[in-house]
């Protein structure tokens, strides 16, 4: 019962889709080996169990009519993952796709350590490990103070757009209409399966509300406010969730609109084409980055255009995850075009995030991982008390690891661990992160987000179309949603 964190990469949400696709507004997940199923990559708990994954997207999506469906199959199935969406499903290509290597990856050594690159041929740079869960580095001088300023400059000519839009009427009817068996959903949120719904319990599930960050004190609030809590002990019973009338916490959650303090990130953002016929320094940055990864050039030239996120005073995202976790019913919102596949929803697939910060902060805005590094992960154990670890408005004092923003410097960490088959694996739980209150001034940041499907021979099916395309009929033949035609337009120097 709450509101949805994504997407300091700070996006959740927007997301690289084709115009008329769903976008999605989840977080974390990839795959396996060329004829493998897709597999689940999150454990069967907490923000990424499978449970509350399915219920989400049934929310955020908005398919009434399959809601009581997911919630038994995901209920009665008690976790099995074992689903395959067979072969029948999987994506057929004008041809054998080529076999794709394996991805590169970075090893981190040791907290603090240092390694020498040249990704520039007049300087050189400096990788430093940051923390090995999640495997994060840190390379000061990536960008030069004049490239920082132009970026800026450009999403300023672009213009930025609100990065959280508040539900749309449409939806809070939606979400008033549901009917779903109320055992099954105490079932859902009553995650230690002790018959009680603590609190921590509700805020773990912060995503099926009208926008807004639950508190412990919201919630206190709502249960007064409909009576769902007699006793007043901010826990409840089987008994008190079933006497409790689901249409009396919708109008609850209608009648409080949320103020943009109040809402799972607070900020304006845009997207910088950086493809071919980009400006020079924005395609000089993709090549650095190219050459930073270690990646194929083919999987970096068709990830997402660069985001540029501003965050005024007051501005925030609450800790969260970059992509979303890959099941049968989910597909890469990248390569959905090419998939012969039908899914029910799509989500992001990002193998890595690349951080740039734009500008020094006046104050706050740092970038926390709250568990960076912990001996272990538990997601209950992010909330204690009245102490919520993924609340940056809050508790970013209490976080593990804060990056503080600094002009020019970049930030780097994969998302996924390793398959072992050198590809992508399960989801690294470690990667959560967030942006920091902004107590005085304003932050610029940007996002690269590197794109990579769970299954090689769809990734490779992909790259493999895409290239067809180009060859064919070269930039102009490519599908629209795949270029920033607006931004071609620009021509700014230094």
């Amino acid at each position: 019962m709450a509101a949805a964190a994504a997407p300091e990469t700070e996006a959740a949400s927007p997301q690289w889709v084709p115009p008329g696709h769903e976008r999605a507004r989840t977080a974390a997940g990839l795959g396996d080996c060329e004829d493998a199923p897709v597999r689940p990559l999150c454990k069967p708990r907490g923000i990424c169990s499978r449970a509350y994954f399915l219920v989400l997207m049934v929310f955020v999506h908005l398919y009434l009519g399959n809601v009581l469906a997911l919630l038994l199959f995901v209920h009665y199935s008690n976790g099995d993952e074992s689903s395959d969406p067979g072969p029948q499903h999987r994506a057929q290509g004008p041809g054998p796709a080529p076999t794709l290597g394996p991805l590169a990856r970075l090893e981190g050594i040791k907290v603090g350590h240092e390694r020498k690159v040249q990704l520039v041929a007049d300087r050189d740079h400096f990788i430093r490990t940051l923390s090995l869960k999640p495997l994060l580095f840190e390379i000061p001088g990536f960008l030069s103070d004049e490239e920082c300023r132009l970026i800026i400059h450009l999403a300023q000519m672009k213009g930025l757009q609100r990065s959280q839009i508040l539900p749309t009427e449409e939806y809070e009817e939606a979400m008033g209409t549901m009917q779903v068996s109320q055992l099954d959903l105490f079932r859902l949120l009553d995650q230690n399966h002790d018959g009680r719904l603590q609190l921590r319990e509700v805020l773990a599930q912060t995503r099926l509300g009208n926008g807004r960050w639950m508190t412990p004190e919201n919630i206190q609030e709502m249960y007064s406010a409909i009576k769902a809590d007699p006793d007043g002990d901010g826990v409840l019973s089987l008994q008190e969730f079933s006497n409790m009338d689901l249409r009396d916490f919708h109008k609850y959650m209608k009648g409080h609109k949320a103020a943009s303090s109040e809402l799972v990130r607070n900020s304006h953002h845009t997207w910088l084409y950086q493809g071919e016929g980009a400006h020079h320094v924005m395609r000089a940055i993709r090549q650095r980055v190219l050459r930073l990864t270690r990646l194929s050039p083919e999987i970096v030239e068709l990830s997402e255009p660069l985001q540029v996120v501003r965050y005024g005073e007051g501005g925030h995202y609450h800790a969260h995850v970059d992509s979303g976790p890959v099941y049968p019913e989910t597909i890469c919102s990248h390569t959905k075009l090419i998939a012969n596949e039908s899914v029910p929803f799509e989500t992001s697939c990002r193998y890595m995030t690349v951080l740039f910060y734009l500008n020094n902060v006046t104050g706050g805005g740092e970038t926390v991982f709250p568990v960076a590094d912990n001996r272990t992960y538990d997601e209950m154990s992010l909330i204690q008390d009245d102490v919520d670890l993924r609340d940056t408005r809050r508790h970013c004092d209490k976080g593990n690891l804060r990056v503080k923003p600094r002009q020019g410097t970049a930030v780097f960490w994969y998302n996924y661990l390793p398959d072992g088959q050198g590809w992508v694996g399960d989801v690294d739980d470690y990667s959560l992160h967030g942006g920091c209150l902004v107590t005085s001034g304003t932050k610029w940041i940007a996002n690269n987000w590197i794109n990579v499907d769970p299954s090689r021979a769809r990734q490779a099916l992909f790259q493999q179309e895409m290239a067809r395309l180009a060859q064919e009929g070269g930039t102009d033949s490519q599908p629209e949603w795949a270029l920033d035609r607006a931004y071609r337009d620009a021509r700014v120097e230094l």
